[in-house]
C-alpha cells in the first residue's frame, strides 16, 4: 500500500479517525499545545477535543502537563520501542537463523512475548523437515507450554508467576502439559540454571523443542529461538549450537555477556 493509498483510507468508527487527528496535531509541536489550538488545527469543537484527549491521557498516549495543554504521552514511546525491538531483532536473527536450519535440517523459530502469550515472528524451514509446521508466522501459544514462552516466565519475579498461574489456570493441550503451579515453578527453576528451556510434547503431541534466550542492549529479554522437531528426533548436540546463534543475535542487538 502506498502512502497515497494509506492516506486516501479512513476508519470505520469516527472516533478513532478524530483521534488519529489529535495525535497527529500533538505530532507536529515539540512544546504542549493548547486546546483551542488543537480544536483549530483538526476542526473539531474544543468540547469534543477534550474529551477524547483526556481518554486519551487515561491510557498515557496524552500527557497534560498543564491545565489546558497536551503533548504526546510516554505510552507510545514505549510501544514504539517495542515495535522497534522486534524489527531489530527479525532483521539479526534471519541470516543466524537459516545457517541453524541447515545445521539441524528442523524448523527454527523466532518468539516474543505478547502478554500471557508468545507470538511466532520468524521461522526458517523447509518441507522436508518430516513435520507438518502448525505454527505459522503471526501464531500464537501459552507462555507455559512452550519453551520460548518458558525463558519468559522464568524471567518473572514468583508473584508475577503466579498471577499469570491464577489468570490463564494453567490449561494444557496434551497430557504432557504443566497444569500446576508446583510443577512449573520446578521448571522454571531449571530454565534458570541451565539457561535452556523446553517443551516435551507441551503444546503439541509428537512435537518436542529447545530454546535459548535473545537479550538486547539493555540486557532484556526480547524474544527467544527455539528449534522444533519430531519427538523422536530433537538432538541434545544441538543445544550448544542454539546457545551461541541466540547469543550471536544478541551480540548483533548491542548485548555484552559479560554485564
Amino acid at each position: 500500500m502506498t502512502k497515497k493509498d494509506s492516506a486516501l483510507q479512513t476508519p470505520a468508527i469516527q472516533v478513532m479517525e478524530r483521534m488519529f487527528m489529535l495525535l497527529d496535531v500533538l505530532a507536529e509541536h515539540q512544546d504542549p499545545v493548547p486546546l483551542k489550538q488543537i480544536s483549530e488545527q483538526t476542526g473539531l469543537h474544543p468540547s469534543t477535543a477534550h474529551r477524547i484527549l483526556n481518554d486519551l491521557a487515561i491510557g498515557r498516549f496524552v500527557d497534560r502537563p498543564e491545565a489546558g495543554s497536551y503533548r504526546l504521552g510516554m505510552r507510545l514511546l514505549e510501544l514504539g520501542n517495542l515495535v522497534k525491538a522486534r524489527l531489530d531483532v527479525r532483521d539479526a536473527a534471519l541470516v543466524p537463523m537459516r545457517e541453524l536450519h541447515k545445521l539441524t535440517h528442523q524448523p527454527v523459530n523466532l518468539s516474543v512475548r505478547q502478554g500471557d502469550e508468545i507470538v511466532y515472528i520468524e521461522r526458517a524451514y523447509s518441507e522436508r523437515s518430516g513435520m507438518q509446521v502448525v505454527r505459522a508466522i503471526g501464531g500464537r501459544a501459552p507462555l507455559h507450554l512452550t519453551s520460548v514462552g518458558k525463558l519468559f516466565l522464568a524471567h518473572d519475579d514468583p508473584q508475577r508467576v503466579r498471577s499469570y498461574a491464577s489468570r490463564t489456570g494453567l490449561a494444557g493441550h496434551t497430557r504432557n502439559s504443566i497444569t500446576d503451579l508446583s510443577t512449573l515453578e520446578r521448571e522454571l527453576a531449571r530454565v534458570r540454571q541451565t539457561e535452556m528451556a523446553r517443551d516435551n510434547e507441551e503444546l503439541e503431541l509428537g512435537v518436542r523443542c529447545m530454546a535459548a534466550a535473545i537479550h538486547d542492549d539493555q540486557g532484556r529479554l526480547v524474544a527467544g529461538l527455539s528449534i522444533s522437531a519430531p519427538a523422536d528426533r530433537l538432538e541434545e548436540t544441538w543445544a550448544e549450537r542454539l546457545r551461541e546463534t541466540a547469543g550471536a543475535i544478541s551480540a548483533a542487538l548491542g548485548h555484552r555477556s559479560d554485564r
